[in-house]
């Protein structure tokens, strides 16, 4: 089992030479525009085109889904689906749903070991999406890292 690195810096430009796939977390309703997201629409612009199709498409879009884009020769982005719409709902929980988050870990652990890629991401789902690391560490741990996946989280 591989430790979570922690490093200061951008999510966005992992270094490492290897295949990389950088993880964030989309809404189901969608949305795209604050959080994360602008950081990587900033950089590329595909990922957000994909996932707007995608949505339109209603193709097998759900929680627990990952889109996988393809932004360098080297490097895609994972849109995964881990966020119930934007807000708190009437009883004041978070849009974050950790049984998405770990449905979609599952199949980014499958993709990174397929390709020989490291995973890259900020502390998914703990921005907009109102969840805690505390409960997202372990899934990362047990779906990723026990799978002896390189995961590198990025505190900006």
């Amino acid at each position: 089992m591989k430790d979570i690195q922690y490093l200061k810096g951008d999510a966005t430009s992992p270094g490492e030479s290897e295949n990389k796939i950088i993880v964030h977390v989309c809404n189901d309703i969608g949305a795209w525009g604050k959080g994360f997201v602008m950081a990587i629409s900033k950089k590329w612009k595909t990922p957000e085109k994909s996932y707007r199709e995608w949505f339109k498409s209603k193709n097998d879009f759900e929680l627990g889904k990952v889109q996988f884009v393809q932004v360098e020769d080297d490097l895609w982005v994972a849109n995964l689906i881990g966020q119930h719409k934007i807000n708190k709902d009437e009883n004041g929980g978070a849009p974050i749903r950790y049984n998405a988050i770990e449905e979609g870990l599952k199949t980014v652990s499958d993709f990174a070991k397929t390709n020989n890629a490291s995973v890259h991401m900020p502390r998914i789902g703990c921005g907009l999406a109102g969840g805690k690391w505390e409960m997202i560490e372990p899934i990362i741990l047990e779906n990723l890292s026990s799978n002896n996946v390189e995961v590198v989280v990025y505190d900006f």
